[in-house]
């Protein structure tokens, strides 16, 4: 029997769980209160852009929201050389601790009435701490979650990245659902909108004592690389170029169709559906706990049947079904079919979601595995994830809405087929330690 790498600890069934439930705790912090702000936005955008109607205040709001993504390659950049360099566990501390910094200036942000445009630049301050956060966070949870999950169940355990992504998402809506049933309209537009973000701030504390007394990876104590040489940028564009753009592609369309289905559709069903604010955010409640609860299975499946084929049977089901159920939601009028419709949405989504962090982990060896997960991911987030509610926003003020159905469709069908021709990571996999 060949003896364990230098450095390389036995890992037990409860510290692998254990490892995956902290690191999962980081992550659903830290998308709450990334998405807190998309959550809220409805009732904090006349705070900070009181002119102009609904529509150019949440179109002000998303640009912002947008701005936030500017600063996701740079902290994938930064932690991500971090991660390799100094370890997963350290990277995803410092990446909660930005997120904390972010949440608490939002929290007590004064308003545009309040210190005029100061309070704009303030808004976008904050969002770009967070997007520094968010995006050193995902390359380090991904990589260190992945190289936690033991090899038969890989697909299991890392779904549990999306799925805590998703939670956060849920949090932050199930918040604001609690928030509308004990606030008056009046209260929760002038100061309830703050509490999310307070919420934030204090959960990102407690993650952060957790995170601290999180085991380390083998694949990363057992890296020989000198550290100076890992998670080099140059050493990642020269050896995995075709990795990079195999990231970049399927990101471009998982990210896209997530904030269309997710972030945007919240607003679509009350902008252009034509539903209550207090009903479109209960029907995406809805919608993301099913859609959580989903991923662990589709994660199982991927061990199964190969991570290659669930991803590209979703990324191809989702790009083929969004324009007719997006359309069809523009039309409904029952709280019900829209949550049935969109339920076809994030159950196609589910092919990508589940098993995305553990394909792209699998792809990169361990020195450069970080800053190859996060940079590319990070990168196209900018280009479609970042854009997606401004870009829908915008169409929909030049009355072409439709038109985003069509882009959604057509990023996502050119993932599937990038998806296709990936090899087989159930079997080729560079996460060589267990």
């Amino acid at each position: 029997m060949a003896q364990a790498a230098v450095g390389e600890r036995p890992r037990s069934s409860f510290s692998r769980i254990k490892a995956i439930l902290g690191g999962s705790a980081g992550n659903l912090v830290e998308w709450y209160d990334w998405f807190a702000y998309s959550s809220t936005s409805l009732y904090f955008a006349a705070q900070f852009f009181p002119k102009g109607d609904a529509t150019a205040q949440q179109l002000q709001t998303a640009a912002i929201f947008a701005a936030g993504f500017v600063m996701r390659p740079i902290g994938a950049w930064l932690i991500g050389i971090y991660a390799d360099r100094a370890g997963r566990r350290t990277a995803l501390t410092l990446a909660v601790a930005l997120m904390c910094l972010g949440s608490f200036a939002i929290a007590i942000l004064p308003t545009y009435g309040q210190i005029g445009a100061w309070a704009q630049y303030g808004l976008l301050a904050a969002r770009l701490v967070q997007g520094l956060s968010l995006g050193g966070e995902y390359g380090a949870s991904a990589t260190y979650m992945s190289e936690m999950a033991g090899k038969t169940h890989r697909g299991f355990w890392s779904s549990f990245q999306y799925t805590t992504l998703i939670g956060g998402q849920v949090t932050a809506l199930l918040v604001l659902v609690v928030l509308q049933n004990t606030l008056s309209p009046a209260d929760l537009n002038a100061w309830g909108w703050r509490i999310p973000f307070a919420i934030g701030g204090l959960l990102a504390i407690v993650v952060f004592w957790m995170q601290r007394r999180l085991e380390e990876t083998n694949a990363f104590l057992s890296e020989t690389t000198a550290a100076t040489e890992r998670g080099r940028t140059m050493t990642l564009l020269r050896d995995h170029p075709r990795e990079v753009a195999i990231i970049m592609v399927l990101t471009a369309a998982g990210s896209l169709s997530f904030y269309a289905y997710t972030t945007y559709m919240q607003k679509f069903l009350v902008n252009t559906a034509g539903f209550s604010k207090t009903t479109g955010t209960s029907i995406m409640a809805g919608v993301l706990v099913l859609y959580m609860l989903i991923q662990p299975l589709v994660g199982w499946l991927s061990d199964k049947v190969g991570r290659k084929t669930t991803m590209a049977i979703g990324l191809a089901a989702g790009g083929f079904a969004t324009y007719p159920v997006m359309t069809a939601i523009s039309h409904a009028h029952a709280a019900a079919a829209a949550f049935g419709l969109i339920m076809i949405l994030v159950l196609c989504h589910s092919g990508y979601a589940a098993v995305n962090a553990i394909v792209k982990a699998e792809l990169f060896p361990a020195r450069v595995r970080a800053l190859g997960v996060s940079l590319p991911y990070a990168l196209a987030n900018v280009l479609f994830g970042g854009t997606a509610e401004y870009v829908a926003e915008w169409l929909k003020k030049s009355h072409v809405e439709n038109r985003f159905y069509i882009y959604v469709g057509v990023v996502m069908l050119a993932g599937a087929v990038v998806a296709a021709r990936l090899r087989n990571t159930n079997v080729t996999s560079l996460l060589e330690h267990d």
